[in-house]
């Protein structure tokens, strides 16, 4: 089994895989206890049917450079291939603010090609290799030095097998002309933004019930500091305070250290120090936020007049024609995207690109009444009214 502990002998590597039209990748990764996921093994392989083609790159040595692998990545004319990729792409866009490029997420072509919903690694080695992975190793600490056998075999397998998974799914969505549906889904991945969260937009990610103006420039200003603290210490953002004790701490609005030491859900390392007089700056900015700055609920799905009836049929319709086509549900359209399309919604996901083809073009004409729903047997069918 190949290691690979220097800059040398990984651009050796990375030269050998740029002569094929592919090469498989994974990562071994710790972020329990920081805000950056820490590198802790780059998994590659080559084409082949055995493990002399592939490698661990091991990126805790001291004086490795992993720019070989980033110039692997930057070549368009080898296919990268993943499975369930965002984690380890983020790793290597907030290293080098690189994205692999052509890009195949092998998780996402499962959900094309029937395999159901966010299939796992495991699952498809063992339906399409026929293979079974030990899973003994996969909760471990990647971080300590040497590897064990089994770590290192275990870590060798997510990307030996991986070429034949990735052979069958590519050829598959040949066969049956859908290769353009995952180059779609790709763009995401590609897109640098996804790994991206700016402070300032934290706090849309954070659920709340209450909708008002005050209270929402409050949790505005709490997350703003909780984002950029975790960035800058680099811990998770839970270990500065959770999104209860935020929304809480946004409901209680605390003046001062006493009002923070009444706190039921605050942690008592966020009571005291730098991250108290954060909490209590960010309060009392949301507080006097101007109203013109005052951030907006987005009120869209409570506008949204949704006919229950005709969502059922639009989840009906899209049990039928993805059951047909063979095609995980929740990729073509999740429930708040039918409740949208119910309601009368027409920007949504479910009525663009491939998805259209196969569910949103008859999700309109059911919704324009120039179709209906039949049973026939065991099968829901299609009748024009």
């Amino acid at each position: 089994m190949l290691t690979i502990t220097t800059t040398e002998a990984l651009a050796e590597f990375c030269e050998e895989a740029k002569k094929h039209a592919y090469v498989t990748v994974d990562t071994e990764f710790l972020r329990e206890r920081t805000y950056y996921s820490k590198l802790c093994l780059v998994q590659l392989a080559m084409p082949g049917t055995d493990d002399s083609n592939g490698c661990l790159v091991d990126p805790l040595v001291e004086g490795i450079s992993l720019e070989p692998l980033y110039d692997l990545f930057r070549d368009t004319s080898v296919v990268k291939v993943f499975h369930a990729a965002r984690q380890d792409i983020e790793i290597f866009q907030v290293d080098a603010g690189v994205i692999p490029t052509p890009l195949f997420d092998t998780q996402v072509a499962s959900m094309v090609c029937g395999f159901g919903e966010q299939v796992g690694y495991e699952t498809l080695v063992r339906k399409i290799a026929k293979q079974e992975i030990d899973k003994s190793s996969r909760f471990t600490d990647w971080s300590r030095r040497p590897l064990s056998d089994a770590q290192a075999k275990y870590a060798l397998a997510d990307v030996t097998h991986l070429r034949q998974v990735y052979e069958f799914l590519a050829k598959k969505l040949k066969d049956q002309g859908r290769s353009h549906w995952v180059d779609e889904e790709m763009k995401i991945l590609n897109n640098p933004d996804t790994y991206i969260t700016l402070p300032e937009n934290a706090w849309k990610r954070v659920k709340i019930r209450n909708n008002g103006a005050r209270f929402l420039a409050i949790v505005r200003e709490l997350a703003r500091f909780r984002e950029d603290y975790a960035q800058t210490k680099n811990v998770p953002r839970s270990r500065v305070y959770k999104d209860d004790a935020l929304v809480e701490l946004a409901s209680t609005k605390p003046k001062d250290h006493g009002d923070l030491g009444r706190s039921r859900l605050l942690l008592r390392e966020a009571r005291r120090g730098d991250i108290a007089e954060g909490i209590l700056k960010a309060v009392k900015t949301g507080l006097a936020c101007p109203e013109s700055d005052l951030p907006k609920a987005n009120r869209k799905n409570e506008r949204l007049q949704v006919n229950p009836a005709l969502a059922d049929l639009l989840r009906v319709l899209l049990k039928a024609k993805t059951s047909s086509a063979g095609v995980a549900s929740k990729l073509v359209a999740p429930t708040s995207e039918l409740d949208a399309i119910a309601a009368g919604e027409r920007d949504v996901t479910a009525l663009t690109g491939w998805r259209f083809e196969i569910f949103g073009e008859d999700a309109l004409k059911l919704c324009n009444g120039e179709i209906a729903l039949a049973a026939k047997g065991n099968d829901v069918i299609l009748v024009p009214v």
